[in-house]
């Protein structure tokens, strides 16, 4: 594992510290041999996914096929994954003659979700967060499978309280969060049914220098905008880390199947993260509204008794994120809008 720099200069460099595996992602996929399935490669999360995937593939024995699975709306991701060697399949996985027709894997990682643009559109929300995980499933029955979730399924809890923990009640609030306990139901019944090995994971937040909750904030206080902070605080954890938690969750996947929230240890402030990133740019800070004293919050301190803590913590993330903003690095025009609090996206 290389030192963590100071600064991350270039594209090249953010990419390579995202897709770096960790000596314990190579030791878990020499315990699980076989093909891998990344279902969703072309999200957000999916190049890097996949890219840790790979480097960490060529250190484990025997050898074995990446298969990066996506619409690929973005034909520049496809061709980069293909150039590393990685088999890129574009595919529209609500078509079951398409889902059908995917290569056989030991491994499946699933990141496949929808959230913004569920008001008005709740139909398709449903179809691809409940539906989609059974066509999944029972083509995949003879493979163990990681899927991606959301701590939205718990609904808001008192800031004070440390977060939601796995074996709380789920209270979804709206339909978007109605649908990620779909999928979890119907992962958890193929799962009890075709005896298929998963582990859900219950993400809160993924970031990194492009977009997540951190640079919604840092490019508000940048461009002197004012900060909503009704919802008061979040959770923050490195996209690199929860890559890598990810495919060590593998080890976990049971009948029935094996929940964990993914998220950082701190409950982060966003007045307190607004402060950083003005002290950092030389601004003062706007604000509007006050802090409510209830937020979406994950306890994660499971994950961390399996994974250890994370590799980067959330003041150097944030000095990344100035950096790189002072620097015109390439932002994504992908906004959290962590600050709604009806569930309604």
């Amino acid at each position: 594992m290389s030192l963590l720099p100071a600064q991350i200069a270039d594209l090249a460099t953010l990419e390579q510290l995202l897709s770096e595996p960790t000596p314990a992602v190579v030791e878990t996929l020499r315990q699980f041999p076989g093909d891998v399935v990344v279902l969703g490669a072309g999200g957000k999360m999916g190049p890097g996914f996949t890219r840790m995937l790979h480097r960490a593939a060529r250190h484990s024995q025997p050898p074995r096929r990446i298969f990066a699975v996506s619409r690929f709306s973005n034909a520049v991701i496809a061709d980069s994954l293909r150039r590393e060697g990685i088999e890129v399949i574009s595919c529209d996985l609500l078509d079951r003659t398409s889902v059908e027709k995917l290569p056989e894997a030991a491994i499946v990682f699933y990141l496949v979700g929808t959230k913004f643009g569920t008001t008005g559109n709740e139909p398709h929300t449903w179809a691809v967060n409940a539906y989609l995980p059974g066509l999944v499933a029972e083509h995949y029955r003879q493979a163990r499978i990681v899927a991606f979730s959301t701590g939205n399924v718990y609904g808001m809890v008192p800031v004070v309280s440390g977060g939601s923990c796995e074996t709380d009640e789920l209270r979804p609030d709206g339909e978007y969060a109605a649908t990620c306990i779909g999928r979890e139901r119907i992962l958890e019944f193929f799962s009890r049914r075709l005896r298929v090995p998963v582990t859900i994971l219950r993400l809160n937040y993924a970031h990194e220098l492009r977009y997540g909750v951190l640079v919604d904030i840092a490019r508000a206080v940048y461009h002197e905008e004012p900060i909503p902070l009704a919802t008061a605080c979040f959770n923050a954890l490195w996209q690199g880390d929860a890559n890598a938690w990810a495919i060590q969750a593998l080890r976990y996947a049971s009948t029935p199947p094996f929940v964990l929230n993914l998220a950082g240890p701190e409950t982060v402030s966003v007045r307190w993260a607004a402060e950083q990133f003005a002290r950092c740019f030389g601004k003062t800070p706007r604000f509007t509204g006050s802090e409510a004293s209830d937020a979406y919050l994950s306890n994660a301190a499971s994950a961390h008794r399996l994974f250890g803590y994370p590799r980067v913590p959330v003041g150097l993330l944030i000095e990344w994120i100035a950096d790189w903003l002072q620097r015109g690095g390439e932002v994504w025009d992908k906004p959290t809008h962590f600050h709604v609090r009806s569930g309604q996206f």
